[in-house]
């Protein structure tokens, strides 16, 4: 009896002000089908996005020389402003006019080593199974002191565009920090997480970011690690 006292007097500055028991109030939420399925880009930008775009807006210094992009080169463009002098893209499948480079990161012996000042690699590395094979590749094409910027998702759905077949991993920030640090000194490694428990729930119903306020998106809770950003340093070559 003393163990479930000590508990209730632990946790109940944690339920102070919380509805009670069957007075919860769903709303729209209340539903079996999400808001939208595609991760709300037809209500806005998506919460991902926003916190991707606010990664690579912090990180725009290290978006220079020449800088390699997954997909096609937006970001690229977008943040590196004047800063990039060569522009570079690798996509999986053929067909895409602005690829540089076609294949993935487990197969990419077309992609020269030592050869980047920094990678953007947005929601990419989930679609990989072999991770540490993807992974030996992006230490082996960044050039000595060249910046590897990165995000994953940690809580999201599963897409159900033409990347469906190859989703295989959600990541937390500490799988993150001990995947890398295999390949990359942990001095080397900022991993930091973005989302709360509102964000998430927006992100899975697929409501936009514009529809919560910036303190809401702002607030930061390790528990609800919605998506998780890896900015990668290779050590500069000893003399």
């Amino acid at each position: 009896m003393s163990r479930l006292f000590n508990y209730f007097k632990a946790i109940l500055p944690f339920l102070k002000g919380t509805p009670p028991v069957g007075k919860i109030n769903f709303g729209d939420l209340r539903r079996l089908r999400p808001i939208s399925q595609h991760f709300g880009y037809e209500r806005g930008l998506p919460v991902d996005r926003y916190y991707i775009e606010n990664f690579l807006a912090h990180q725009s210094a290290d978006i220079k020389g020449r800088v390699l992009e997954i997909g096609d080169d937006s970001y690229t463009r977008h943040f590196g402003e004047k800063h990039v002098t060569c522009s570079e893209v690798l996509h999986v499948k053929k067909g895409n006019l602005r690829a540089t480079y076609v294949g993935d990161l487990i197969n990419a012996e077309q992609i020269p080593s030592d050869a980047f000042d920094c990678l953007i690699i947005t929601q990419t590395l989930h679609l990989i199974y072999d991770i540490r094979a993807a992974l030996s590749t992006i230490y082996r094409i960044l050039r000595p002191g060249g910046v590897a910027l990165v995000t994953v998702p940690g809580i999201s759905q599963l897409s159900v565009d033409e990347w469906a077949e190859y989703w295989c991993w959600a990541f937390t920030s500490r799988s993150c920090q001990f995947l890398f640090q295999e390949f990359f000194p942990a001095e080397h490694l900022q991993v930091q997480s973005f989302g709360n428990v509102l964000s998430a729930i927006a992100f899975l119903e697929g409501i936009s970011a514009g529809e919560l306020s910036n303190s809401e998106l702002e607030y930061h809770d390790t528990c609800y690690q919605m998506l998780i950003t890896i900015r990668a340093v290779k050590p500069e070559v000893l003399p």
